[in-house]
């Protein structure tokens, strides 16, 4: 599951990402109101939550919030601020916001916010997706094949989610690196097919199919 951090505070930038990445998630992390605009307007990103700081460089967290809701983005915003006025808070929540968070705020508070946020959105849109035998549960971050409960790594889940998500589509070796690696990861060039390997060892052989010199797409689950 991706997330789009919009912090400028490199302190708390840093320490949130690699709190989140404990947790499974990929992080983008933007420090300015014009890199946050650009980030949310691609639409290949296809973040799930967007963490937003109010005071930002540039452009400001409430400007981001107009312009998002202005183009009809329901993606879920948890506005975190140092501003705990309680008119402050208010005009957060009626520009657009789903939550608001008063810094300094403890780490496991903001994530049971995200899956608060996260489970509000699977309401909305179902967070079971199966083929065959193959059952994701893109909150719970659980899959289990047949019935039985697979453990999967981070990024073995988000492989297969992403491959589950559009199970007749091939996705390409970019496509794939982009929903398992935060911007300006290390990646190595055979990190796709090692992940792949992994997730065929837990899933069965042929449940990632490679299309020669395309891709892969989801195989056969049962």
């Amino acid at each position: 599951m991706r997330l789009l951090l919009i912090e400028d505070d490199e302190m708390i930038g840093a320490s949130l990402v690699r709190g989140l990445q404990d947790d499974g998630y990929v992080v983008d992390w933007v420090r300015d109101g014009d890199s946050a605009a650009t980030a949310l307007a691609d639409q290949q990103a296809n973040y799930s939550l967007a963490l937003l700081d109010w005071l930002l460089p540039k452009r400001d967290g409430l400007w981001l919030l107009r312009m998002l809701r202005g183009t009809g983005n329901s993606m879920p915003v948890l506005m975190m601020t140092a501003r705990d006025a309680v008119a402050d808070r208010i005009t957060g929540l009626d520009e657009g916001a789903d939550d608001y968070l008063v810094k300094p705020f403890e780490l496991g508070e903001l994530k049971a916010r995200i899956r608060s946020l996260l489970r509000r959105r699977a309401d909305r849109v179902t967070n079971l997706m199966s083929h065959g035998k193959l059952v994701v549960d893109s909150v719970a971050h659980t899959v289990q094949l047949r019935g039985k409960l697979i453990i999967l790594t981070a990024r073995e889940f988000a492989l297969v989610q992403a491959l589950i998500e559009r199970p007749a589509a091939v996705l390409s070796r970019a496509q794939l690196e982009a929903r398992l690696y935060g911007w300006g990861a290390a990646i190595d060039s055979n990190a796709v097919e090692f992940i792949i390997h992994r997730v065929r060892k837990k899933l069965g052989a042929r449940a990632v199919e490679n299309v020669r010199a395309v891709g892969w797409r989801l195989g056969l689950v049962e």
